[in-house]
């Protein structure tokens, strides 16, 4: 799953956001969300995914790093 991590307090990405705040992203607004997160069955396809909707992506979550992670790693705050 794409995740970002907040990297400033009240980031435009997310209002209300803290500094280090981990967010999923949405598969169809392309951005941080609480729910509709972008699901993969692979890390592969995860990464072809976030290469083919970049520009999107820098729009919904500006300034963050988007990386893969693994849903169960990330729930446990290890990813």
């Amino acid at each position: 799953m794409p995740a970002v991590v907040a990297p400033a307090r009240g980031w435009a990405g997310m209002a209300g956001s803290h500094k280090g705040s981990r967010y999923l992203l949405d598969g169809d607004r392309f951005a941080p969300s609480r729910g509709n997160y972008a699901r993969f069955n692979s890390r592969c396809a995860c990464l072809e995914w976030m290469m083919a909707h970049r520009a999107e992506i820098a729009l919904g979550a500006p300034g963050a790093t988007v990386r893969p992670v693994s849903l169960s790693r990330w729930l446990l705050g290890l990813d």
